[in-house]
């Protein structure tokens, strides 16, 4: 082998070297910036709670065993329970990872989903309570108690 040839395949293997060392020295510096890409047990552990958080709604609708009011309040509370789940888990979102700004952008998407929700609820809310009066939802049409105007149908005959 020339002296050429020995020192283009030595100084490959040192710089690959150097590249390996570089990348373990830069995926330690990201995981002291708080930045975790999760582990096996981690995913488990949220895909679990996620089935569980999932399916205790679930049980409570099919089986109507609280009071509706109740129900409505811990299927609410389940969604946003998995929301955080989720982020924990699968976004891997804490106050560390890129300094913040994630936990900040999550803050501003918390307002808009929360004006969005409270608007919509709002909007439905209203046009439920201000329907036409007398529209029953039962399939019999409105329900009058006065007699068509010139009396009922017997005395029209009459």
């Amino acid at each position: 082998m020339s002296q050429h040839a020995h020192t283009a395949t030595h100084g490959a293997g040192s710089q690959t070297k150097t590249a390996e060392k570089h990348a373990q020295d830069n995926a330690e510096d990201l995981h002291d910036e708080g930045q975790n890409h999760g582990s096996y047990t981690s995913y488990i552990t949220g895909f679990v709670l996620s089935v569980i958080l999932t399916a205790i709604p679930f049980w409570l609708v099919m089986h109507g065993t609280l009071d509706k009011n109740w129900t409505i309040f811990i299927v609410m509370a389940a969604a946003v329970v998995q929301i955080v789940v989720h982020m924990i888990f699968f976004l891997h979102m804490n106050a560390k990872s890129e300094a913040g700004w994630s936990l900040m952008a999550l803050f501003f998407t918390l307002i808009i989903v929360v004006i969005v929700l409270a608007g919509s609820l709002w909007v439905m809310y209203h046009l439920n309570t201000n329907m036409m009066p007398g529209m029953e939802m039962d399939g019999q049409g409105p329900q009058t108690s006065n007699p068509a105007p010139g009396g009922s149908p017997d005395q029209q005959g009459q």
